[in-house]
C-alpha cells in the first residue's frame, strides 16, 4: 500500500463531517440506507437489500471523492490508489473502484499508461480544459436563460427579483476593503442557478449538475485572483436579467454567453500568469 501524505487523512475526516453538497458521509449506517427496514415490516428480499446497499456505497463514495475534488482537497494531479482510498473512505475496493470508475468518465480523474500500468491521477487544471468546460457551461446556461425569458410574465418577474437582489448583493461585497473571495463566488453560483432552474427542464438540469462542478474546480482555485474582474461580471448579469425581464429570449441567451465567454478569458489570463496545476 502507497504511503497516504497527513493531509489526505484531513481531508477526508472533513469531508466525513461536512460533505459540500450535504450527503450523508460514509460512515452512516447499512440502516440509515433507502428502503431499509426489519423483517417484520416488509418481506424479505435479501438480494435487492444487498444491491441497495453496494449501490448506496458507490454513491457515497463517489460524492465524497467528487466533493474533495472539487473542493481542492484532493489537488490537481495526485495520484489515487485505489487500496489507500477504500482504507480512508472505510469501505471495500469495490465501490471504490465504481466510483472512480464514473468519475473518470465524467473528467475528475484521468489514467495515465495502460493495463496493470494503468496510474489514475486527479486531472489537472489547465487552460485548454478550462476553455472547453467554460463553453459547454456556457451553451447549457444560455439555453437556460432563453427559456427563462420566455416564461410567463409573473414567473420572469420573480425570477429577475431575485436575480437583482443577488447581484446588488455581489456589487455590493466586492466594494468591502477586503471582499471574502468565497462570498463572491457563492454569490455568483446563486446567480447563475437562479435563471438556470427557472428556465431549464429536468434534462438539461440533469445535464447542467453534471458538469457544472467541474468549472467550480478552477472557480475555487483562482477565486483569489478574479476578484478585481467581478466588477465586470456584475455589469454583464445585470444585462442578463433585463433581457429576461424583458422577455427578450434572443438578448438573454446573448448575454449569458457574453458573460461566459469574458469569464473565459479573464480565467485563462489568470491561469496564464498563475500557470496550470497538475499538468506535467
Amino acid at each position: 500500500m502507497g504511503v497516504v501524505p497527513f493531509w489526505f487523512v484531513h481531508a477526508v475526516k472533513t469531508a466525513r463531517q461536512h460533505s459540500a453538497t450535504g450527503q450523508a458521509s460514509l460512515g452512516a449506517s447499512v440502516s440509515a440506507a433507502p428502503g431499509a427496514m426489519s423483517a417484520k415490516s416488509k418481506p424479505v428480499r435479501r438480494g435487492h437489500d444487498r444491491a441497495d446497499v453496494r449501490s448506496d456505497r458507490v454513491t457515497q463514495a463517489y460524492r465524497q471523492l467528487r466533493d474533495l475534488i472539487i473542493w481542492g482537497r484532493l489537488a490537481p494531479g495526485t495520484r489515487i490508489i485505489e487500496t489507500d482510498v477504500a482504507t480512508r473512505l472505510g469501505v471495500s475496493r469495490t465501490p471504490v473502484r465504481s466510483a472512480l470508475q464514473r468519475l473518470q468518465q465524467e473528467g475528475y480523474i484521468v489514467a495515465s499508461g495502460t493495463g496493470q500500468q494503468s496510474r489514475l491521477s486527479v486531472a489537472p487544471l489547465t487552460k485548454e480544459d478550462a476553455r472547453e468546460l467554460l463553453a459547454i457551461v456556457a451553451e447549457v446556461e444560455a439555453l437556460a436563460g432563453r427559456w427563462a425569458a420566455l416564461r410567463p410574465d409573473a414567473e420572469r418577474a420573480r425570477t429577475v427579483t431575485e436575480l437583482r437582489a443577488i447581484n446588488h448583493e455581489l456589487a455590493e461585497t466586492i466594494q468591502t476593503p477586503r471582499p471574502d473571495p468565497y462570498r463572491i463566488f457563492d454569490l455568483d453560483q446563486s446567480f447563475h442557478s437562479c435563471f438556470v432552474e427557472a428556465g431549464a427542464g429536468p434534462r438539461l438540469l440533469a445535464l447542467h449538475a453534471a458538469i457544472k462542478p467541474q468549472t467550480e474546480r478552477y472557480v475555487r482555485l483562482y477565486i483569489s485572483a478574479l476578484v478585481d474582474e467581478i466588477s465586470s461580471s456584475v455589469r454583464e448579469h445585470d444585462a442578463a436579467a433585463s433581457a429576461i425581464e424583458a422577455g427578450d429570449a434572443h438578448a438573454a441567451k446573448d448575454a449569458i454567453l457574453t458573460n461566459w465567454h469574458n469569464a473565459t478569458e479573464r480565467l485563462a489570463l489568470v491561469i496564464d500568469r498563475l500557470g496550470e496545476r497538475g499538468a506535467w
